[in-house]
């Protein structure tokens, strides 16, 4: 495979498109909307770098599935740890979830952000 660098753009040319990572049920507002720009992906989707975008919501991670490195873009983010510590995240904030890591993810403003995920 050869290197390939890019821009990440926080809103790609051809737009977002509908996504479904989050159950409906963990929405808290009557907007359920979820997009997704996937930038780049390996043949095997175990590397993977977007934009994603969801209105408010709330859910308990037993596992964080990925690690992931994201950039909020617009909107906050509340993480709550399995030790009851709560960290916040908002534009221009850069944080990592290492996989496995339990946590009470709590979208409290739309938010977007660009991300890469390593499965």
């Amino acid at each position: 495979m050869s290197e390939q660098g890019f821009l990440i753009s926080p809103a790609p040319a051809g737009g977002l498109d509908p996504s479904d990572m989050t159950d409906k049920s963990a929405f808290t507002t009557d907007d359920t909307t979820e997009l997704n720009h996937t930038h780049f992906a390996t043949g095997d989707e175990s590397i993977l770098t977007g934009t994603w975008e969801c209105a408010p919501c709330r859910e308990k991670i037993d596992g964080y599935p990925v690690h992931e490195m994201m950039t909020v873009l617009s909107g906050k983010l509340r993480l709550t740890h399995a030790d009851g510590r709560v960290e916040e995240f908002g534009p221009g904030d850069t944080f990592f979830i290492a996989k496995g890591t339990p946590v009470l993810w709590e979208i409290t403003e739309t938010l977007r952000k660009i991300y890469m995920i390593a499965a």
